[in-house]
């Protein structure tokens, strides 16, 4: 049976992200966290709009995961004197303990979802999969 190209990008995203859901889950982290913990473990101290950019979510989304995980005590937020307006989002020792089980959950998931690829494949995958989000990113 053959698949169109954008049922097996829909498909193959809804099944990796299901899997790796499953083994967040004992973590206590919800949906949009493990994203936003991901980018932040590369942009600590980003400016709030900088996330929501990065992430791919709206802004008001945005907030309402941000503060969740303030609660949790995975970040902080604070603003600088010059402008309050802007706010700056940091890890805290917890947030970057849940980064690295996550990083562990998605090298597992990735692991898993290219078994039996050849280096090159892999290789390969990965240009083609940049390319798709340089296309679909402007």
């Amino acid at each position: 049976m053959e698949f169109s190209t954008h049922y097996l990008l829909m498909a193959d995203h809804a099944m990796l992200q299901k899997l790796v859901m499953s083994r967040i889950k004992p973590l206590g982290l919800t949906t949009g966290q493990p994203k936003v913990l991901d980018f932040l473990q590369d942009h600590d101290g980003a400016m709030q709009k900088d996330i929501a950019q990065g992430c791919h979510i709206e802004p008001s989304s945005l907030s309402t995961i941000l503060g969740g995980m303030e609660r949790a005590g995975l970040l902080e937020r604070s603003t600088r004197d010059e402008n309050r307006r802007t706010v700056y989002v940091r890890l805290t020792d917890l947030g970057r303990e849940q980064c690295r089980r996550l990083n562990d959950i998605f090298a597992a998931a990735e692991e898993e979802a290219l078994r039996g690829f050849s280096p090159q494949e892999m290789q390969q995958v990965q240009t083609l999969l940049e390319r798709i989000y340089r296309n679909l990113n402007n």
